[in-house]
């Protein structure tokens, strides 16, 4: 019977779909928000999965200097360090040092033959290491800081100068070069490219050639040579990469196209040919078409500034940086495995009693074994998203396990409510009263405390209970509940009214929202705390919306609120009240009028937050709206507030579009979200203001400090969609954050042929 149910359903929102459609003409679509035409509905196939995975060496510092980094043909992974040679055998975590006792020291290159000799370049000379043993090559005059090899021939370079193996023996070779040897490659053809503090050096058949001036390279510090599949050779100097073909300057490569930091310091194509490039500022790879992407930040890396990359046998890239080792690796994933790894996660960490979706805090930042659960002021509103993900996660699928934990998660936002002993007042979050840590403790306010708060907000509420142990004696519960909370409420009662209540879930939901909403109007449109008084952030009444200048902000967004709280209890509960409530409030209290600014705000009252609460509200209106003159309104509002998101940043918004008006929108960058998210949910932090490839600025919030490129997901902090993505800088290693941001807009699109 349920599936039949979500069969009319369906039924229902597209007849809605196309009275919404009566009102959009051709030219207005063209107009308005920005249609993925190439893409309507994305096939689940495998894709590459990237994940980090860092090593620590040691507790010394000196040991995570990593300077060079190479696998042998076991896939054990050898690396030079400030303090000298370590291994680490494949399949293990521990390294081991390989030269001990007075010949320890500062080591600078590994380098594998293809024969299995891997030769060690250090302070004190040259080593190899073939079946066991551990030797001293003679010959090569310490230090040796570089060695490069391709086919039959290998070379050791250091400040004393160079040495060529050949027939088993080292030859010094007499090239003219400067001292400063940073990096080395060969073609494997009796040529040997140098780098150093003086320019490149081209050496062949014992003669020399500089290249320094800035018609042949950016720069004469060269740090890093390598060469890409098609021939040509890639100088990396202070101040980007030189693009050299047939001894030749054919392209630049600066921060204006896309280096995160002009401080190039190595350079190694990948077995794909993507040429990754190493740099003070993390790793950045240039795909055949010079496209970039980045890695950076303890996400990706155990240190920003890289040393050197090696790639193993299975395509994965091998870091060393300052701060450790990292391997980012790659597995193959569809978006349905990927779906089973967020929720294992998730129904792990992240779901308390009595099924509280929430963060997790971490005693140990960016440590996940020392989780521990913890409040959030938005707890009710977080836990509204996971509600409306298994409604949708039931409405694609059927699921009995969908169902039963979305009737839970419905059950603990109604326990919000009931918690209070009140008549219709919820709380922010519940916790057990065992819990010893809680945000935003109880406190009492002196008089020079109000007027400091007072001065900073004119509207500040001094709540100093804001924690409260409830009747039962089992819970605390956190008060001073903001519009944000009942929009997150609301929009998960519509959720699962309409995807995955059956009749009795239903008349609850009725019950529920009857009873939340009664309390609003008897408070003239305020949602008030025991204490008798509004809420900090609760107002939606036309007294103070219409007639309070400090209020002036909250306007449009908070009518517009209000306007589809009562259309949605109309809609559930046919009672007349409110729908004479609703036409009062445009009628007579402006309130259409009002909600028509939600796009035009001043520049000063905009957040991004309030972008995703729209996406919360906008549905409502589109599924119980028939009054056509209301509904051109509600669209041509849409339209607007959908032409202002062109990137399709905001999954959520890019559902509630869908759900409104039938048309797929952003197809492609919800994909590629979905696609790129990262598999860590710690939520590392990601300071954009270091990069040289972007610019501060203040759009398209004017009060953050933003960057002028969207940042893919695999370089944000983890995400919540309340939260800006062009942040300058993000993130809390000591939160783990829930994975319902993946999860919901997943789901949603299942549900909606999105994805297939």
């Amino acid at each position: 019977m349920r599936n039949f149910k979500h069969l009319t359903t369906r039924i229902t929102w597209i007849l809605a779909c196309i009275v919404v459609l009566a009102f959009n003409s051709c030219s207005k679509a063209s107009k308005g928000a920005k249609q993925s035409d190439d893409v309507q509905t994305y096939t689940d196939v495998p894709f590459i999965q990237e994940y980090h995975d860092g090593y620590i060496i040691s507790s010394n510092p000196k040991d995570n200097d990593v300077r060079s980094i190479a696998l042998d043909n076991q896939s054990n992974v050898w690396i030079a360090t400030a303090s000298g040679i370590f291994m680490k055998k494949a399949g293990d975590r521990n390294w081991e040092p390989v030269i001990s006792g007075e010949d320890r020291g500062p080591a600078y290159s590994v380098l594998t033959k293809p024969d299995g000799t891997v030769l060690l370049g250090t302070w004190n000379g040259l080593y190899s290491f073939l079946n066991n043993e551990l030797k001293k090559e003679e010959g090569p005059k310490p230090p040796v800081s570089a060695i490069c090899s391709k086919d039959d021939e290998v070379y050791a370079l250091g400040p004393n100068g160079v040495w060529q193996l050949v027939d088993g023996k080292w030859n010094q070779l007499n090239y003219n070069i400067a001292r400063s040897v940073r990096s080395a490659v060969t073609d494997g053809k009796g040529s040997l490219w140098v780098g150093t503090d003086a320019g490149i050096f081209l050496c062949r058949d014992g003669k020399t050639k500089l290249y320094q001036n800035t018609n042949e390279l950016i720069s004469a510090y060269v740090r890093a040579i390598g060469f890409a599949p098609g021939g040509e050779c890639w100088v990396g100097t202070m101040g980007g990469i030189a693009v050299r073909k047939d001894e030749k300057l054919q392209k630049k490569i600066t921060p204006a196209e896309g280096l995160s930091n002009a401080f190039v310091t190595c350079i190694e194509p990948s077995p794909d040919g993507t040429m990754w490039v190493g740099t003070e500022l993390g790793v950045v790879r240039f795909d055949k078409d010079f496209k970039p992407s980045l890695r950076f930040s303890r996400r990706w890396l155990m240190g920003d500034h890289v040393k050197d990359i090696a790639f193993d046998s299975d395509g994965n890239a091998w870091i060393a940086t300052t701060g450790g080792v990292s391997a980012i690796k790659r597995k193959s994933m569809t978006l349905a495995g990927k779906e089973q790894d967020f929720y294992r996660q998730l129904m792990y960490r992240h779901i308390r009693e009595p099924w509280t979706c929430s963060s997790v805090h971490l005693r140990i930042p960016g440590d996940t074994a020392s989780w521990e659960p913890e409040d959030d002021d938005n707890d009710g509103e977080y836990t509204g998203g996971y509600l409306a993900m298994e409604s949708f996660r039931y409405a694609a699928t059927g699921s009995e396990d969908a169902h039963a934990k979305a009737r839970k998660a419905f059950d603990f936002l109604r326990k919000l409510q009931t918690v209070t002993g009140t008549q219709g007042f919820f709380a922010r979050s519940i916790v057990p009263v065992s819990w010893t840590k809680v945000h935003d403790l109880n406190r009492k306010y002196t008089p020079q405390d109000l007027a400091e708060e007072l001065v900073k907000d004119p509207r500040y509420k001094p709540v100093e209970e804001r924690w409260r142990k409830a009747d039962d004696g089992i819970w605390l519960w956190k008060g001073d509940t903001s519009t944000d909370e009942m929009d997150g409420h609301f929009m998960s009662y519509f959720y699962f009214y309409e995807y995955a209540a059956n009749e009795e879930e239903k008349q609850m939901i009725r019950d529920h929202v009857t009873k939340i909403l009664d309390e609003v109007i008897r408070n003239d449109y305020n949602l008030v705390d025991i204490d008798g008084t509004h809420t900090h952030w609760a107002v939606w009444s036309p007294k103070l919306l219409n007639g309070d200048p400090d209020w002036a902000a909250e306007k449009s967004l908070n009518s517009f609120e209000m306007l589809a709280y009562l259309k949605f209890a109309y809609g559930i509960t046919k009672n007349e009240k409110y729908q004479k409530e609703y036409l009062r409030l445009i009628n007579e209290e402006g309130y259409l009028e009002n909600a028509k600014g939600l796009n035009y705000k001043n520049p000063a009252w905009q957040i991004y937050f309030d972008r995703t609460l729209e996406g919360y509200t906008f549905p409502m209106l589109f599924r119980y709206e028939t009054d056509p003159k209301f509904k051109k309104v509600y669209s041509e509002m849409l339209e607007k507030w959908m032409e202002d998101q062109p990137y399709g940043e905001n999954l959520i918004n890019n559902m509630a579009y869908t759900l409104c008006t039938g048309r797929k929108i952003n197809v492609q960058q919800t994909i590629d979200f979905l696609k790129d998210a990262p598999l860590d949910l710690v939520e590392w932090n990601i300071d954009h203001t270091l990069r040289e490839d972007v610019k501060l600025v203040r759009s398209p919030i004017l009060e953050d400090i933003q960057i002028d490129q969207l940042p893919p997901a695999s370089m944000r902090a983890t995400v919540r969609w309340d939260k800006n993505p062009w942040d300058a800088r993000q993130g809390n290693t000591s939160s783990m954050r829930e994975p319902v941001f993946w999860l919901w807009p997943y789901w949603e699109a299942r549900y909606l042929g999105i994805i297939k």
